[in-house]
C-alpha cells in the first residue's frame, strides 16, 4: 500500500502542473476562443436554429436497423448529464457566486457552435459499421480530415482512460455515496448492484445503451425539471431578487464568497466557465462519438441535434440545480454562517432541496443521481467501445469485451475505494484529449460551415429533410481530405 502511495505522489509531481496549465491557461480561452470564432462563421446558428434544433431532435425517433438522431441525442445527453449537474453546480456556485451562473450560461451559449462543428465532422467522416449503424468521431475526422493517424491514436487513448475508466469509477463512487446516506445501503452492495445493471446493457453494445439511454434519459430530465419548476413558482416572488443578484454577481457587485474579501468577477468567471465546460462537454471531442453513430440524411442534422444537448444540459437541467440551491434558506445561512467552510457540492444540494421538500427532497436527489450518474456510466462505455473499436480494428471482438470488463472493475472498485487519484488522472486525460480535439475541429472548421451552408440552402429552398451529397465538400480546394460517397 505504501509503495502504491508512492507511485501515485510521483505521478503527481509530473501530472499535476501540467494538468493546472491546460485548464488554467489553455483550454478554457482555447475553448471560448474556438466557439467564439463558429460562432461567427456560422452565422449565430444557436440563437437563428434553436427552434429547428429542438424539432428536428423529438423528430428522429425512427431509424430502422441503425441508431435514431433521437437516441444518440439520448445517449449524449445520458454521458454530459450527471453528477455534475448537481454537484458541480453547487460547487461553482459556493466557490464563485452566484455570478458563476451567468458565465455558465454564456459558455453554454458559446459551446452551442462548438457541439455543432465537432458532431457535424463526426457525421461527415463516419464510416458504417456492421451493426446496421455507423462509426465515427474525433478519432475518425483526425485520420480521414487529417490523415493524422498518430493525432487519432492519440485522442482515442486520452479518451479511454478518461471516459472509459475513470469516470465510471468516479459515478460508481458517488452513487454508492448517496444510497448510503439516503438509505443506508452499504457500499458494496450498491457496487455490485450496478455491476449487474451495466452488464445487462454493455453487453448488448452501443445500440443497446442507446435503446436504454432513450428511455431514461427523458424520464430524468423532465421529473427534476418540474420539481424545479415547482419550486420556482413556488418561490416566485424571490425570482427577480435572484436573478438580479446571478447578474450582479458576475460583475463584481455581490456578497463575499468562499472567504473571499470582496466578491471578484475574475472568481466567478472561472468557476462558471469551468463547470459549464465540465458539465456540456462541448469541444471535449466526446458527444461526437456518439453523434456519428446517427442514421440520419444530412450531417448537419445530427450536429444541430448535439448541439440543442448542450442547451438542454447546462441552460435547463444545471439552471434548474442554480435555482434549487439559490431560492431556499439553507444557501443564505452558510454563506451568513461560515462563508469560508468547504463543503461537498452534493450535500449543499441534498440540503437545499430538502429545505424546499423535506425528506421527500433529500429521497429525490439520491433518485436523481443514481439515474444520472447510471446513465452517465453507459454513455461514456459507448464512448470507449467506439474508441477501442478504432484502435483494434484486427481484433475488435476481444478488445471489446476486455474493454467491458475493464469498466464493471471500474464500477465495482469505484462503489468501495476513495478515488482522489482517478479524479486527478481522468481530468489530466481529458485536458489532452479535449485540446487534441479542438486543433483538429479549428483546422477542420471549413467543412462544417460548408456543410451547415448545403444545408441551410436545402431549407430555403423548400426541402423539408435536406440530403447530403459527398461532391459539396469539392468546393474546398483542400482540408475536406478523403471523402467516401458509399456512407451515405
Amino acid at each position: 500500500m505504501e509503495f502504491i502511495q508512492q507511485i501515485e505522489s510521483a505521478i503527481h509531481v509530473v501530472m499535476d502542473p501540467v494538468s493546472n496549465f491546460i485548464w488554467s491557461y489553455v483550454l478554457i480561452y482555447l475553448l471560448l476562443g474556438a466557439g467564439l470564432w463558429f460562432t461567427v462563421f456560422t452565422r449565430f446558428m444557436q440563437f437563428r436554429l434553436l427552434g429547428h434544433m429542438g424539432r428536428i431532435t423529438f423528430s428522429g425517433r425512427s431509424s430502422g436497423e441503425g441508431i435514431s438522431a433521437f437516441q444518440a441525442f439520448a445517449t449524449s445527453l445520458a454521458s454530459r448529464v450527471g453528477t455534475g449537474n448537481l454537484a458541480g453546480v453547487a460547487i461553482a456556485l459556493w466557490v464563485g457566486g452566484p455570478g458563476a451562473i451567468f458565465w455558465m450560461w454564456m459558455t453554454a451559449l458559446v459551446g452551442l457552435a462548438t457541439a455543432f462543428i465537432e458532431s457535424t465532422l463526426a457525421q461527415v467522416y463516419k464510416e458504417p459499421h456492421a451493426d446496421g449503424s455507423f462509426r465515427g468521431g474525433p478519432a475518425y475526422y483526425m485520420e480521414r480530415g487529417l490523415g493524422k493517424r498518430w493525432m487519432s491514436v492519440i485522442f482515442a487513448v486520452f479518451l479511454l482512460i478518461a471516459y472509459g475508466l475513470a469516470f465510471n469509477g468516479a459515478q460508481a463512487n458517488t452513487i454508492a455515496q448517496s444510497m448510503e446516506q439516503a438509505f443506508s445501503i452499504p457500499t458494496w452492495l450498491t457496487g455490485v448492484i450496478l455491476v449487474a445493471m451495466t452488464a445487462l446493457i454493455i453487453f448488448g453494445g452501443v445500440k443497446s445503451v442507446a435503446r436504454t439511454a432513450e428511455k431514461i434519459v427523458p424520464v430524468m430530465a423532465i421529473a427534476y425539471l418540474l420539481v424545479a419548476l415547482f419550486i420556482l413558482f413556488a418561490n416566485i416572488s424571490q425570482v427577480p431578487d435572484m436573478l438580479a443578484l446571478i447578474v450582479k454577481s458576475a460583475f463584481g457587485y455581490g456578497p463575499a464568497v468562499g472567504g473571499a474579501v470582496g466578491y471578484t468577477i475574475k472568481i466567478a468567471m472561472e468557476n462558471g466557465i469551468k463547470r459549464g465546460l465540465f458539465s456540456n462537454e462541448s469541444g471535449m471531442g466526446s458527444a461526437p462519438n456518439v453523434a456519428a453513430t446517427a442514421s440520419v440524411k444530412h450531417p448537419a442534422a445530427q450536429g444541430l441535434v448535439q448541439s440543442f444537448g448542450v442547451f438542454v444540459d447546462t441552460l435547463v437541467i444545471c439552471s434548474c440545480t442554480a435555482v434549487v440551491i439559490l431560492l431556499s434558506g439553507v444557501y443564505d445561512q452558510l454563506m451568513t454562517s461560515n462563508p469560508g467552510q468547504k463543503i461537498e457540492g452534493i450535500t449543499l444540494t441534498q440540503q437545499a432541496m430538502g429545505d424546499h421538500l423535506g425528506v421527500f427532497g433529500t429521497w429525490f436527489i439520491a433518485v436523481a443521481i443514481f439515474l444520472f450518474a447510471f446513465t452517465s456510466i453507459i454513455g461514456n462505455y459507448a464512448y470507449g467501445e467506439i474508441n477501442i473499436g478504432y484502435l483494434f480494428k484486427r481484433k475488435p471482438a476481444f478488445a471489446i469485451n476486455a474493454l467491458r470488463i475493464a469498466v464493471l472493475a471500474m464500477v465495482m472498485i469505484g462503489s468501495v475505494a476513495q478515488l482522489d487519484f482517478v479524479w486527478a488522472f481522468a481530468d489530466f486525460a481529458m485536458g489532452l484529449m479535449a485540446t487534441t480535439n479542438l486543433i483538429a475541429i479549428i483546422l477542420l472548421a471549413p467543412v462544417a460551415f460548408l456543410v451547415l451552408k448545403d444545408y441551410e440552402r436545402q431549407r430555403k429552398s423548400g426541402v423539408r429533410e435536406p440530403e447530403f451529397e459527398g461532391k459539396v465538400l469539392d468546393q474546398l480546394s483542400r482540408g475536406a481530405g478523403d471523402y467516401n460517397k458509399d456512407v451515405w
